[in-house]
């Protein structure tokens, strides 16, 4: 009755489509159970956009929404529970569960970096008792909301700790947008266990143990993840509106192609550059996509300079650029940061740590950028 279930599923509810993997525990070891994923684009960002709003709301409507002061019999929420998104977002889940032959019930769900407020708050060593209360009001400062619509969760970076002063990491999110998933979840007959941030799961996929200064980089349809991990810990998270739409359209227009031709001509042109025997050159290839990778590099520049000109951070030097998501597969992307900063940046594996079978490996290779943070998820709770 109470004997730990058998394996987790993780799920990715990104705009470029849902990824849900399973892993059981065997030997003390994740092994792959099953996986599926779909590619029908999903308006997540215009979702956590119309909740940002409701929140930022005149404060007379927030009165209102709060104590129904038109009489109403019920104030109306965020998230209605009559939303289509709602049993869309169900319907695309319980699907991609039952084409994978999912076995477990028990999930673990994916906050996207837009919806989740992250700041590192540094205060005093006190008791216990006033710890929390402390913590809520220095939060409440930072807060673009008010603290009473968030979920607030916290975590002790003890390893950049004193005895004196301590740093938490803290995570809040709007109880909107919980709700919101967690019907999702229940309509997709699956127990949601937790909800945890995008970055998190990033790290426990790509980065494990490694206690080393790293650029994780995740390339959305949408948008453009950037993350500082120190000491295995997400400390910085910044984005920026560009991703693999952007990219489609450069080669569509560039290159003259339909839309629907362009994810193959890109996994070729990927092949092909891995190979050494592209079709177009790197620097014709770079050039093409420049309006994207610009950008990248400026907030790249623009991350290790704030987070190393921090105090405590002076001597600390970046060691790799960690390159993930469905955008990522960009023939010479990997290579012109390489160069450019001077320090090694690479693809990530996010099946590194998931023991599987040898003859996956090639498909596993291809969809890996996609299933890194559905791959972190499932791997929480094992």
């Amino acid at each position: 009755m109470f004997s730990k279930p058998k394996g987790f599923i993780g799920v990715d509810l990104g705009a470029g489509g849902v990824k849900i993997v399973e892993l059981r525990e065997e030997k003390k070891r994740p092994v792959l159970y099953t996986y599926a994923l779909t590619s029908e684009s999903q308006d997540v960002h215009q979702l956590l956009a119309e909740t940002r709003e409701k929140l930022l709301a005149p404060e007379a409507v927030q009165i209102e929404q709060k104590q129904n002061i038109r009489g109403d019999k019920k104030a109306a929420p965020m998230v209605d529970a009559s939303d289509a998104r709602v049993q869309k977002y169900a319907d695309t889940l319980h699907a991609a569960c039952v084409a994978a032959k999912t076995s477990s019930k028990i999930a673990v769900g994916s906050l996207p970096v837009s919806a989740v407020f992250h700041s590192i708050v540094t205060m005093p060593a006190v008791d216990a008792k006033e710890f929390l209360g402390i913590l809520k009001a220095e939060v409440k400062k930072l807060l673009p909301y008010s603290i009473d619509d968030m979920v607030l969760d916290y975590q002790v970076l003890e390893s950049f700790s004193t005895d004196k002063v301590k740093k938490i990491m803290v995570s809040a999110v709007p109880k909107a947008i919980v709700e919101f998933y967690s019907k999702v979840f229940r309509r997709a007959g699956l127990t949601l266990e937790s909800l945890e941030p995008e970055s998190m799961a990033l790290s426990r996929s790509l980065i494990g143990r490694d206690r080393a200064v790293t650029m994780l980089i995740d390339m959305g349809a949408e948008r453009t993840n950037f993350f500082i991990i120190d000491e295995a810990i997400p400390i910085t998270n910044h984005s920026i509106e560009s991703g693999g739409n952007k990219i489609n359209r450069l080669m569509m227009s560039t290159l003259g192609v339909e839309e629907s031709e362009v994810p193959q001509i890109k996994h070729d042109l990927y092949q092909r550059s891995l190979a050494g025997n592209g079709t177009i050159d790197r620097k014709t290839f770079i050039d093409l996509l420049m309006p994207v990778i610009d950008p990248i590099v400026k907030q790249i520049e623009y991350s290790f300079g704030v987070y190393f000109n921090q105090t405590g951070n002076e001597q600390k030097k970046p060691e790799k650029i960690i390159l993930t998501g469905g955008a990522a597969m960009v023939p010479y992307l990997a290579e012109y940061l390489a160069d450019y900063f001077k320090i090694k940046c690479y693809l990530g594996d996010p099946w590194a740590r998931v023991v599987h079978q040898d003859k996956l490996q090639p498909l596993l290779n291809e969809i890996g950028p996609r299933m890194s943070i559905a791959i972190g998820l499932a791997l929480k709770n094992l």
